[in-house]
């Protein structure tokens, strides 16, 4: 993995969803964790939310995002585990045009070294809905911290080398 610091960098508009029944706008530490990723790499946080884990309440926010054309990614937190709450994926299942299946995979290899086997309980994924991209993404700070650092801050460089998710952006409407 390489910058390719000849390349310029395009920043991405990501709107950011946490999925928690418990959780509150002052005490939701995945979320701010990853805002702060997401401008410190100075790509734009297009909007911030949290949903109940309820699939409708989750796609709602989904299909809004989708549909807003200044919104290039959608990246959530939480939802993705084995409970019965735990609705993240079907929610995703809802909006989706296409599987990324590298994505929940790799995820789950670069789990491996912080939280060994334990990595089998998560269902992170990534899907592609009508041009944008969603990333679901486990909600502990562990969690978000290795999908931004470890995946989603190399593969949203538009400078990434030999290839990223940014190149491909002008063409995911393509039919």
């Amino acid at each position: 993995m390489a910058i390719d610091e000849t390349r310029a960098f395009k920043p991405v508009n990501i709107s950011l969803l946490t999925i928690s029944d418990s959780r509150k706008a002052e005490d939701d530490t995945s979320g701010d964790i990853l805002a702060q990723r997401i401008e410190a790499a100075g790509h734009t946080l297009a909007a911030r939310e949290i949903s109940r884990d309820d699939k409708n309440e989750i796609a709602a926010h989904l299909h809004r995002w989708i549909d807003d054309e200044m919104v290039d990614a959608v990246i959530t937190t939480g939802g993705t585990g084995l409970t019965g709450r735990d609705v993240t994926p079907e929610a995703l299942d809802r909006v989706k045009d296409k599987d990324i299946p590298g994505f929940g995979e790799y995820f789950r290899y670069i789990s491996i070294e912080s939280i060994g086997t334990s990595t089998i309980q998560s269902r992170a994924c990534a899907v592609l809905a009508r041009g944008t991209y969603i990333f679901a993404l486990p909600g502990s700070n562990g969690a978000v911290k290795d999908g931004w650092d470890k995946i989603l801050a190399h593969q949203l460089d538009s400078r990434h080398r030999p290839c990223n998710f940014v190149e491909l952006m002008p063409r995911l409407r393509e039919r």
